[in-house]
């Protein structure tokens, strides 16, 4: 079967593109013959080299509430038939202190805490509740990315950043519970020590702890959310996959 054939005319939402997890997730969703719109807080970036991107990008602040109904009306103006297949929510920030210090509770300021739950947390849901009518009439799937850092205390990741990816966990069984009746699957996956253009300091020392011995590759974190979202994964929902080489084990 021709994959590109049978994705024709299925169309992806996709927060974050710009690099890392969510530059290989447009590539594997493109190559499979989806239309994809992508959203950040910046212009199209040209560090992303393909097809209609420019004029499939809306920019949106996720930190600004304020502006997401807008951003989400000119999502929905792109919806041509009214139909979208799938939502990722890959969007996520983690402030640092000087010198890329980790964060923790004590030392972050109440607007960090703001923003960053703006971003990883309430964006999410917004987008997923503004966008339900046309989920629900394309029986879509909902992606939250998460992070292994949701679940213990990470040496780089920052108190906020944690603690607003496991209240995502969270929302993902709520979401899953709340719109399962309408024919929508809300599932996770949870990364760990993933290779990208930026690592902090010190991610090399982690290796010896991971039972597989080596850092993740973008592409397998972008064909675990692209099975979420294909009828393979059909009676798969309320899920948190961990990608992490077995770190967590």
């Amino acid at each position: 079967m021709n994959t590109s054939t049978e994705n024709e005319g299925k169309t992806l939402i996709l927060t974050g593109a710009s690099r890392g997890i969510g530059h290989a997730t447009a590539k594997r969703f493109m190559s499979a013959g989806w239309r994809v719109i992508t959203v950040s807080r910046m212009a199209f970036s040209e560090n992303c080299p393909w097809i209609g991107g420019e004029e499939n990008h809306v920019q949106l602040d996720l930190a600004d509430l304020a502006s997401v109904e807008a951003g989400i009306a000119a999502l929905k103006s792109r919806l041509k038939d009214g139909k979208l297949h799938a939502l990722v929510n890959n969007a996520g920030i983690s402030p640092k202190l000087p010198g890329g210090k980790r964060m923790g509770s004590l030392e972050t300021p109440f607007e960090d805490w703001q923003k960053v739950f703006n971003v990883n947390f309430f964006g999410p849901i917004l987008l997923a509740r503004g966008l339900k009518d046309e989920l629900t009439a394309a029986g879509g799937a909902v992606v939250n990315v998460t992070s292994i850092a949701g679940g213990r205390v990470h040496p780089f990741a920052g108190a906020a950043y944690a603690t607003s990816k496991a209240a995502l966990a969270a929302l993902t069984r709520e979401m899953a519970a709340d719109f399962g009746p309408l024919g929508v699957r809300v599932n996770a996956i949870a990364p760990g020590e993933i290779q990208t253009a930026i690592l902090s300091p010190g991610t090399e020392k982690l290796v010896d702890q991971i039972p597989l011995r080596r850092l993740g590759r973008t592409e397998e974190v972008a064909a675990t959310i692209y099975f979420l979202c294909s009828p393979q994964a059909s009676y798969v929902t309320g899920s948190e996959i961990h990608i992490n080489g077995g770190q967590h084990v």
